[in-house]
């Protein structure tokens, strides 16, 4: 049984910004923390995530797209948010001992302009989640 608080990210389809964040979790905490994502739907794992985070040293290739498990929504120590529409709409957390925390980043899938012009979206949102989970992990929320 794995004793470490799980952190539980959420965010509209379980493509871009949760896979990031579990992906530097995994990295950063993974000695600290039970990592999982899910969204509120699955949209599939986006190319342009996993290549940003190839890039950041990380491989999140093998992930996989999953939808909210009530289950382990309720047995999360942390629920994060990372979008307002998983927030407004996350599943009502049965467990009074969950934290939920909203930290909002924007969709990067919905990037607009040149190849170049959306990556750099991409990155921008990598490295901002990145910067949010080092703090998680070295001050503990």
């Amino acid at each position: 049984m794995n004793n470490k608080p799980l952190v539980y990210f959420l965010c509209t389809g379980n493509s871009c910004r949760s896979q990031i964040a579990d992906g530097f979790m995994n990295t950063l905490g993974g000695d600290k923390y039970e990592v999982k994502s899910a969204g509120l739907e699955a949209h599939g794992l986006n190319p342009r995530a996993v290549q940003v985070m190839k890039e950041a040293g990380i491989d999140i290739s093998g992930n996989q797209s999953n939808v909210i498990d009530p289950e382990i929504l309720n047995r999360s120590t942390y629920v994060i948010t990372l979008c307002g529409h998983a927030d407004e709409h996350c599943p009502v957390i049965m467990n009074p001992n969950v934290t939920k925390m909203h930290w909002g980043f924007e969709d990067p899938a919905q990037a607009k302009g040149t190849e170049e012009e959306i990556m750099a979206q991409f990155r921008s949102v990598r490295d901002a989640i990145k910067s949010r989970i080092e703090a998680f992990v070295r001050d503990g929320e």
